[in-house]
């Protein structure tokens, strides 16, 4: 268990210097903005400096910004979670504040889309280990336990407004720039990890009891079992069904790894559901 946890602190570190990087080395010079909380606090940080005449670094005020979601976070969605969400904001901002600001490619497009990869690199890696790197993914998990609705509504209204503000108070080409490294961004966490708010959970395994068990005791999920027969072994086994957020795609995997480390599991995006879908403020009868 320590070497585990010992893993995750220094995945989620990682993920925290990536990000650092991506920003000081690649995006703020070329005033191409990030998503998120971070591509907020780039956008106030150019805005009191050229318009206020205030020195404020992108690392402290994304510092300040994810205080009230880490808040609420400890509240709403669970300690664990939250500790780990916030040493990647400290640790962010820490390299923010070390690493030198500089450009490394003349070319904004380069250092659009190497900007956005790198940073994307760190999120996914920070999200596949059980944690985020705050701001919005924290709203986003928040929402999703009270409100049954598609969370990437959310996120494009807060990047609309980084990509609308960068137009209007600086150069329209700088807000397709932006667009290009949301698009990069997205494409990389889509592969190391995932975007899809939803997710259908297919797991064939021997050990359907101990395993509906294991997923009650951790996670406020409904889950349809069927038989199913293995056709090569015709060995009789169970088919566990279940729809959860991507955010509790970190605990079904170790819930599966620790019960049954032989079962199958394949997971699926979900576009839409009809009916039934447990949230937290709906009280089991």
């Amino acid at each position: 268990m320590f070497i585990f946890e010992a893993k995750r602190f220094a995945i989620v570190i990682f993920g925290a210097l990536l990000n650092a990087l991506s920003l000081n080395l690649f995006l703020i010079e070329a005033n191409v903005y990030a998503s998120g909380f971070t591509g907020i606090a780039q956008l106030l940080s150019s805005v009191f400096k050229d318009f206020v005449g205030l020195d404020i670094s992108t690392g402290i005020l994304l510092f300040i910004l994810n205080i009230p979601v880490t808040i609420l976070a400890w509240f709403k969605v669970g300690r664990g979670f939250t500790v780990y969400s916030a040493i990647s904001v400290i640790s962010t901002t820490i390299f923010l504040e070390i690493i030198p600001l500089m450009n490394l490619a003349e070319d904004i497009l380069l250092n659009a889309v190497f900007g956005g990869a790198i940073a994307a690199v760190g999120i996914g890696l920070t999200l596949k280990w059980g944690a985020s790197t705050g701001g919005m993914d924290i709203v986003a998990m928040i929402l999703s336990r009270m409100k049954d609705r598609p969370i990437g509504i959310y996120f494009l209204i807060m990047n609309g407004f980084i990509i609308v503000m960068a137009g209007w108070l600086y150069d329209p080409e700088k807000a397709l720039y932006t667009l290009v490294t949301l698009y990069a961004s997205t494409r990389v966490i889509d592969a190391i990890h995932t975007r899809h708010e939803k997710l259908t959970a297919m797991i064939i395994t021997s050990k359907a009891e101990q395993l509906e068990d294991a997923i009650h005791s951790k996670m406020v999920r409904g889950i349809t079992t069927i038989p199913a027969r293995g056709a090569f072994t015709k060995e009789e086994k169970n088919m566990l069904i279940m729809v959860i957020t991507r955010y509790e795609l970190y605990d079904l995997e170790h819930i599966i790894r620790d019960v049954d480390p032989n079962a199958f599991t394949n997971i699926v995006q979900t576009t839409g559901i009809f009916g039934f879908f447990r949230r937290d403020d709906e009280k089991v009868v």
